[in-house]
């Protein structure tokens, strides 16, 4: 890969090693009831056991985390899900797996195998259900206080996203969400918020989760929310994916960085703690040898996980995007370079599978396929290869 690229020769390190990993069944993937009887049952274990089990440590993988989104599992915050025929069976996010009742139970479970740090991320309309339009909600400002001394007090390291998909409903009526620059303030203040009654606890913060996937997710197929689309891209009532999805990352690039601005300039040096952003990162093989087919593979990691790395470290978009998309692309002003530079400790990796990818610039492909119009890069995305998938299914 061309030019200053060794985060990604990092990255692709990263999602090729293969190290088996067996986890311990998750309550969260169980109802309530199931959840209360795997309690009992781990409560029987762990009575049964003449040790405590052995502690999960690793040299070379230190920490066993368990990762968490707000909606995920506290649930009672998401208005698409309440909306008829956004989810097939009708199910609505509600009450999730009650994790906002039942944290305590789950941080015993989390003890008891062995987990050290806990990645959870705060329900940004828990804290300012109305954003900058409304007041602190001071009972989830102690709700994530008690979590948060409850992790401490039991040896638990608080790994804190700040955003997970999520963003108060008044911001998306009032504004359009990420569509505005206005959040970019807006982000700031909710971040800087959490930094002054939490940071002197929390010293490892995620600014966004995986705002690659709200990007092409919210504004190009419209399957997550705010659910925008046009209607060649999905079944959506408003949105425009030809432009939407940049102007969406652009301010959640922007907003990151003012909220890294903030934690530098008033907290980290009291703090101590460091700031980073989650991405997901799905690999992109060459389908071929050829020239074209290993561009188109470098195009689509440009496309997707670059998007939004090459701006926070390197200034500005990657190369690839800015000869095909031309003003499709928006600027980074010089007022906001500096912060861009200044953006982030560390970077962290949700990899989930690989693709190989096959060029669509220089080579005919079939219309409608996944990655093949302009603002995805030109290129086929598919998990066959001479009828043989990437790798093993799961």
């Amino acid at each position: 890969m061309a030019g200053n690229c060794g985060w990604r020769v990092a990255v692709k390190s990263a999602v090729s090693a293969k190290r088996e990993v067996v986890r311990p069944l998750d309550p969260r993937t169980l109802h309530t009831s199931q959840h209360r009887q795997y309690q009992n049952h781990q409560n029987l274990r762990a009575l049964e056991c003449s040790s405590p089990p052995q502690d999960h440590h690793d040299p070379d993988h230190p920490d066993l985390d368990h990762p968490d989104g707000a909606f995920e599992i506290v649930g009672d915050i998401d208005l698409p899900t309440r909306i008829p025929g956004n989810i097939v069976d009708g199910s609505n996010g509600d009450i999730a797996v009650d994790h906002y009742h039942l944290y305590l139970e789950d941080l015993e479970l989390m003890e008891f195998i062995g987990i050290n740090t806990y990645r959870f991320s705060i329900s940004w309309a828990r804290i300012l259900p109305k954003g900058k339009f409304g007041n602190v909600n001071i009972a989830g400002i102690k709700h994530y206080d008690k979590l948060i001394n409850a992790l401490v007090e039991k040896g638990i390291q608080p790994f804190v996203t700040l955003t997970h998909y999520d963003l108060p409903q008044e911001l998306e009526d009032i504004y359009g969400g990420w569509l505005s620059p206005q959040i970019q303030k807006d982000f700031a203040y909710y971040a800087s918020i959490c930094f002054k009654y939490y940071g002197d606890r929390v010293k490892y913060w995620v600014t966004l989760n995986e705002p690659n996937v709200v990007a092409v997710r919210g504004y190009r197929s419209g399957i997550y929310p705010p659910a925008r689309c046009s209607a060649s891209f999905g079944n959506c009532t408003s949105g425009d994916s030809e432009s939407e999805p940049f102007i969406a990352a652009h301010n959640m690039i922007l907003s990151h960085a003012a909220a890294v601005d903030v934690y530098r300039t008033k907290y980290q040096g009291k703090q101590n703690g460091s700031i980073g952003i989650v991405m997901n990162a799905v690999w992109y093989e060459p389908i071929s040898n050829s020239a074209q087919d290993r561009l188109a593979a470098q195009r689509a990691q440009s496309f997707f996980l670059n998007w939004f790395l090459d701006p926070i470290i390197f200034g500005n978009y990657p190369k690839e995007m800015k000869d095909i998309l031309g003003s499709l692309l928006p600027d980074f002003h010089n007022d906001s370079f500096g912060k861009l530079k200044n953006g982030l400790d560390f970077i962290g990796i949700n990899h989930y599978t690989s693709f190989y990818a096959k060029d669509c610039l220089h080579s005919t492909c079939e219309q409608g396929g996944p990655g093949v119009s302009m603002t995805e890069g030109y290129f086929l995305r598919t998990a066959i290869k001479n009828n043989v998938p990437i790798g093993e299914s799961v």
